[in-house]
């Protein structure tokens, strides 16, 4: 079987165009990986390369299968220039380690934290992972093993967050949608939950 990297940066040249940097993350016990920064007008875009080099899988099974299992990379937007979100680099590392550090499946509805600002200033420390197939198109790979889907990440106020928690991730995108949120903002405030 071919190595699913060259495959999954393929797809994202194709989706994002040439990325102007990259950088990589290695942690203890993990694979490398890389978080590559795509620039078009005012948007930035960050985009995991390293997550779907093997399938995620359930935190409750006794052996890891390693062919068959959801395959899937993280891709942020963010307006450019409003904020130093260049530093979200790392966290996005973590993010796409965390099912091979913490044996979780990453899929739509969702929320990762990482604990601190995803940017030096950030009022946000966590995000909602949301429904694949629109900026990128899932990535299929030859049988028996899933397509790579490239899941969107809309960062959430601790607020947010918890709200969410509550009242589920489609409550949540609801509210953002009525209240007209710019969810590329890296500045935003939190919209109104009352």
């Amino acid at each position: 079987m071919a190595d699913v990297l060259p495959l999954v940066e393929a797809r994202l040249r194709s989706a994002l165009g040439e990325p102007d940097a990259r950088a990589a993350v290695t942690f203890l016990g993990t694979d490398r990986i890389e978080v590559l920064r795509f620039q078009e007008g005012d948007i930035v875009r960050y985009a995991t390369l390293g997550m779907s080099a093997g399938p995620m899988s359930d935190p409750t099974a006794t052996l890891a299968d390693p062919v068959e299992g959801p395959r899937a990379e993280l891709v942020l937007s963010v307006r450019a220039g409003l904020a130093d979100t260049d530093k979200v680099l790392r966290p996005l590392a973590v993010l796409a380690a965390s099912p091979q550090v913490e044996g979780v499946i990453v899929a739509p509805g969702a929320s990762l934290d990482v604990g601190e600002p995803l940017w030096p200033g950030a009022p946000f420390t966590s995000v909602l992972v949301a429904e694949p197939g629109g900026l990128v198109e899932d990535l299929e790979l030859d049988a028996p093993r899933d397509p790579v889907r490239f899941l969107p990440l809309l960062p959430m106020t601790p607020n947010e967050a918890a709200w969410k928690r509550v009242h589920g991730a489609q409550a949540l995108q609801e509210r953002w949608l009525t209240g007209g949120t710019d969810l590329r903002d890296p500045a935003r405030r939190s919209v109104a939950l009352d």
